[in-house]
């Protein structure tokens, strides 16, 4: 009988391993697939690639401007750092090592929602979490693509995946019963869970989100103890507190006191709108903005050409304007800015008086409706924003070939979403899924506040997005 309960274990190795091998190979063709044909090196990514070679070149932190180095604080160090390890070793610009390197990080990201679906629910569920980890085309996209995304994924990821461990859900995987008492443990796991966090802030200021989410799901498990008076848990439950966020600041220690010295401001994240200190923040245009957008085209259209590039007034929606006085006002505006395109002092405070009649006349729009539609798009418009496909894929006027895609990946998009919904309905019981359900809810109240909904700001979101999804593969207790 021994023998026996051996060669099934034997046999179930086998067949895990061959298919966790098949989907890796599956998972590194579809990434290799757009490194090679769609490869995204954009804007952006030459802002930091030029931070990065000022920085190797001539130990200065800064952008090239006429000729002459000049500091900078609009970026925070963690991507550029990166990309300075891969220029030291493979040449200056070298963006194709960048993507493979990439790519190389985000099968770590399959990896580690793998581990945290057998963490939380059981070794059962690591598997489809794998598989809708490998073969999500948004993951392959952007791990394609010289920007954050990949890697701050990544940081997201293992810090989630460190919290459990240190919440103690390998005993919970395994069936054993959980009582509360032993949960918490490992005090070097919880500074690497800071460390994790620490590393995704120094890639974006968003990155303080996970903290945020992390530590006041500690203080509700704390008030929790306290409540219980399980005094021993609750020192535990402090100390992982502490040490979560010793882990997650001290990286920004270095930051801060440079730009203290070089920049003489208190800087511990980037600025607001990535602006230097020399560069006016454009807030009453922001402002303005804020009063009616609500996709990403619109911040194609017109968010991103300000400043230096020509604005079309027929490319605002309706809800731009609440008369007709407003729509010439509105005009006017656009007409001054377009003479040569620069938005000066003045012309900016004109924006921002007009974005006060308008918060003014509909408050209830600008603080709940529109955060509203910003969330809804960046989480369920198509996800084709690196790709040739047309922005405006519901007027089904582009290419076929493109339309497809764009419909396609609207609706893998979809379903990616509606499985992680049902599986928060189908694993309500189990304990540590408050933490990710927060997680999602802070981070897309977070992303409805700014004026620019890009979906790839929902992308950090979706290692809980698959991990929740996997639940639905999970046996019912």
């Amino acid at each position: 009988m021994r023998e026996l309960v051996r060669n099934e274990a034997r046999k179930g190795v086998r067949n895990d391993a061959r298919f966790f091998l098949a989907v890796t190979l599956a998972a590194v063709a579809l990434r290799l697939l757009f490194v090679l044909e769609f490869p995204a090196v954009v804007d952006d990514s030459r802002f930091y690639a030029n931070i990065a070679e000022n920085w190797l070149q001539h130990g200065i932190y800064g952008i090239t401007n006429s000729g002459a180095i000049v500091p900078t604080l609009s970026r925070l160090p963690g991507y550029p750092a990166f990309l300075v390890v891969i220029f030291a070793l493979f040449g200056a610009e070298n963006f194709r090592v960048v993507l493979l390197v990439q790519v190389l990080f985000d099968l770590g990201t399959c990896f580690l929602i793998a581990d945290l679906a057998r963490r939380l629910f059981s070794p059962r569920a690591a598997k489809p979490a794998f598989l809708l980890a490998a073969i999500c085309p948004f993951l392959a996209n952007y791990a394609a693509t010289a920007l954050t995304e990949t890697l701050e994924i990544l940081f997201t990821a293992l810090a989630l995946d460190l919290a459990m461990r240190g919440l103690g859900r390998d005993k919970a995987a395994a069936g054993e019963r959980d009582d509360g008492r032993s949960r918490i443990s490992g005090k070097w796991i919880w500074l690497a869970c800071g460390l994790s966090v620490g590393a995704a802030i120094l890639l974006r200021p968003d990155g303080g989100l996970l903290l945020i989410a992390i530590g006041t799901y500690l203080l509700c498990m704390l008030l929790r103890a306290l409540r219980s008076k399980r005094n021993r848990n609750a020192a535990a439950i402090l100390w992982a507190g502490v040490l979560v966020a010793v882990g997650a600041l001290t990286p920004l220690v270095p930051w801060t006191l440079r730009n203290l010295h070089t920049m003489h401001r208190f800087q511990p994240l980037a600025p607001r709108y990535a602006n230097d200190a020399d560069e006016p923040p454009m807030s009453g245009f922001n402002h303005w903005v804020k009063t009616w957008i609500a996709d990403y085209v619109s911040v194609q259209e017109i968010y991103w050409n300000v400043p230096g590039e020509q604005i079309d007034i027929s490319r605002l929606p309706n809800r731009a304007f609440d008369s007709p006085q407003q729509r010439d006002e509105t005009r006017q505006l656009f007409t001054d800015y377009n003479s040569d395109h620069d938005l000066t002092p003045e012309l900016d405070a004109r924006f921002a008086a007009l974005a006060r009649d308008r918060v003014h006349a509909s408050a209830l729009r600008y603080y709940v409706w529109l955060p509203a539609l910003r969330i809804a798009d960046m989480w369920l418009r198509p996800r084709t924003e690196l790709l040739p496909a047309d922005p405006r894929w519901w007027e089904l006027d582009d290419d076929a070939g493109w339309l497809a895609v764009s419909l396609g990946f609207g609706l893998i998009n979809l379903l990616y979403v509606a499985m992680a919904a049902a599986g928060v309905l189908r694993c309500h019981k189990f304990l540590g899924v408050g933490l990710f359900v927060w997680f999602l809810l802070l981070r897309s109240a977070f992303l409805g506040t700014l004026e620019n909904p890009e979906p790839r700001y929902t992308l950090e979101c979706y290692p809980v997005v698959i991990l929740l999804a996997s639940a639905l593969f999970q046996p019912r207790e």
